[in-house]
């Protein structure tokens, strides 16, 4: 579906620019005629800025342009030169259609790099049956294609102003996996409920899958997977609890999904063969919101095991773990202060490398076992709708690199390297 949608760069770039600087224009012309500023609502965040808003009818988007610099690998190109490919433009609409129904959906277009896959794609597009809504109990059932509300910034990663970074802590939230981890085709439930005693409490569940686009499956695999690759399906469960009259939540989530790999061969060259994945992903985080202070974090383990792919008779089961830290200060308030430190480990028994090196002969050297990223960073308001972030990162290994499966040691020869970028973002 993606390759459908994708056309030339320069098409797109048009395109995209043309219909957001009318957008941006009947923007300031409604807020101009209205003389005050309006509630905005996302399916997932909000913002106070309204583009255009009936009773039933919203739309609203955002624009967000910048660039990003990475000195000794290739987490966005490979050549190590300053970049623009930091472009994060979006669409999004929600149609209220009775007391019950709503139908939502956001359309983006996405310029990470090496990160992910750039092109238009559709973020969401669901309808959303509110079929329990009671003082203290809300029930929603879901179907289409529907965002990954189940870790703490999952549902809110696409959208720039919402998250808390450019750059979000990728021992969690890893950008190669991104169009695969922020949501699927398919179904959910969410559960909520409030008690003046015990606090409010989420619960959600969701089935579904995602296609895996040929640029994709080269990020994940290799440049020489020349076969098919397939997520059979995907299940995830989560949970949150907020006492009452605190300012601290508590989550849990959990993930299962498989995928499978058709080899091309022998009609066409394949370094491969065919293979199952099986993948586990155990998530505990929590968040602190103050008047000037913010603190989250989350801690995970996940499972990946491999059968075939390499050789038809390769078999492989390994636990990998990670965690941040990370606190936000507003210093003033148009000023944010940001600090964040995070640790992944592709093997819980092996969290210098070694063995990852041995295995391979010294193909892949140790320091792609694991991942050390320091991040300081800068978020400034000029306006309700439009801020300008700065991030600075110190990275420690080359854990978190695409590709993933087969690891290029000969671009991302550094075991330490740094980026910095700057995003400028306008919503309306």
């Amino acid at each position: 579906m993606l390759s459908k949608l994708k056309t030339s760069a320069a098409i797109v770039r048009g395109t995209l620019s043309l219909v957001l600087l009318t957008l941006l224009s009947m923007s300031l012309n409604a807020q101009e005629s209205k003389g005050a500023d309006a509630q905005l609502v996302d399916v997932e965040t909000s913002n106070n800025n309204d583009f255009f808003n009936t009773e039933n009818l919203q739309l609203h988007g955002f624009v967000a342009l910048g660039v990003i610099d990475v000195n000794g690998s290739d987490f966005v190109n490979d050549d190590g030169s300053l970049s623009t490919e930091l472009t994060e433009i979006g669409l999004n609409a929600s149609w209220q259609l009775n007391s019950q129904f709503r139908l939502a959906g956001q359309v983006v277009y996405l310029d990470g790099g090496n990160r992910y896959e750039k092109g238009v794609r559709v973020d969401y597009a669901l309808i959303d049956w509110s079929a329990i809504a009671t003082d203290n109990w809300q029930l929603n059932i879901y179907a289409g294609r529907s965002k990954n509300n189940h870790w703490l910034y999952s549902s809110t990663r696409t959208v720039p102003f919402a998250r808390p970074s450019i750059i979000l802590p990728q021992s969690v939230y890893f950008d190669g996996f991104r169009d695969i981890a922020s949501g699927h085709d398919g179904a959910g439930v969410k559960l909520s409920h409030s008690n003046d005693e015990y606090g409010n409490f989420d619960f959600n569940l969701t089935y579904g899958r995602s296609d895996i686009s040929d640029e994709q499956a080269k990020s994940l695999l290799s440049e020489f997977a020349t076969g098919k690759a397939k997520q059979d399906f995907d299940l995830q469960a989560s949970a949150y609890w907020q006492p009452a009259y605190s300012q601290w939540r508590f989550g849990l989530s959990l993930l299962d999904s498989d995928f499978s790999y058709q080899s091309s061969m022998p009609e066409k060259p394949d370094a491969f063969f065919d293979a199952e994945f099986s993948f586990q992903f155990y998530t505990l985080n929590a968040l602190y919101e103050g008047e000037f202070w913010e603190f989250s974090g989350e801690v995970y383990q996940s499972r990946f095991k491999t059968t075939g792919f390499y050789v038809p008779q390769y078999h492989s089961d390994n636990i990998a773990q990670g965690y941040y830290f990370q606190t936000r200060y507003k210093i003033t308030p148009d000023l944010t202060f940001l600090a964040r430190y995070e640790d992944f480990y592709l093997n819980k028994d092996d969290k210098d490398g070694k063995k990852l090196e041995e295995a391979s002969m010294g193909l892949i050297p140790a320091y792609f076992g694991y991942h050390k990223d320091t991040t300081l960073g800068l978020t400034y308001d000029f306006t309700s709708n439009l801020s300008l972030r700065l991030e600075y990162h110190w990275v420690h290994g080359t854990g978190r690199l695409t590709p993933v499966v087969v690891p290029n040691p000969r671009i991302n020869n550094s075991e330490d390297w740094q980026l910095w970028a700057a995003q400028l973002m306008y919503w309306f």
